[in-house]
C-alpha cells in the first residue's frame, strides 16, 4: 500500500493524542509492505519546522520511499489534463504525482481524503 501524506500526518498526531484511526489501520495491516512517495517525504518534512532531518527520517523509517520516474511524471500530466478536460477540475500537482506513483506501481492509495483522490480514474483508494 502507498500511504498519502495525510495518513503520515494523522498517524503522528494520533499517536501523540492516543487516537486509534491511523495507528489502528497499521495494526490491522501488519504484513503489508508500506510505501510512500518521495513527494510525501517533501510534504511531511514541511511540518517538521524546528526539527532535524534525522527526526523526520526516523518517523518515516518503516516505509519504503518510491522515487519519481519519467513514466510517473508523464502519467501525472496525462491524468491532470484528463481531469481538467472532463470536469474542469484538477487535483493538486503533488497529489497527482502521489496518485500516479500508486497507479504506476499497482498499489492502493491509503488516504484520509478519499473524495479528493476518487476522481482519479483507475486509482484504488482506501480510507482508514
Amino acid at each position: 500500500m502507498l500511504f498519502d501524506t495525510t495518513f503520515l500526518i494523522d498517524f503522528e498526531r494520533e499517536v501523540k493524542r492516543n487516537r486509534p484511526a491511523a495507528p489502528g489501520f497499521l495494526t490491522q495491516h501488519t504484513n503489508v509492505p508500506l510505501y510512500i512517495s518521495i513527494i510525501s517525504v517533501s510534504e511531511f518534512a514541511e511540518g517538521f519546522n524546528g526539527f532535524q532531518q534525522q527526526d523526520c527520517w526516523l518517523c518515516l523509517s518503516h516505509y519504503t520511499v518510491l522515487d519519481l520516474t519519467r513514466d510517473i511524471a508523464w502519467q501525472a500530466g496525462q491524468i491532470s489534463r484528463q481531469l481538467r478536460v472532463s470536469s474542469g477540475q484538477t487535483v493538486g500537482d503533488s497529489d497527482i504525482l502521489i496518485a500516479s506513483t500508486a497507479l504506476y506501481h499497482g498499489l492502493p492509495l491509503v488516504t484520509g481524503n478519499r473524495q479528493h483522490f476518487q476522481r482519479i480514474p483507475g486509482l484504488n483508494v482506501v480510507g482508514y
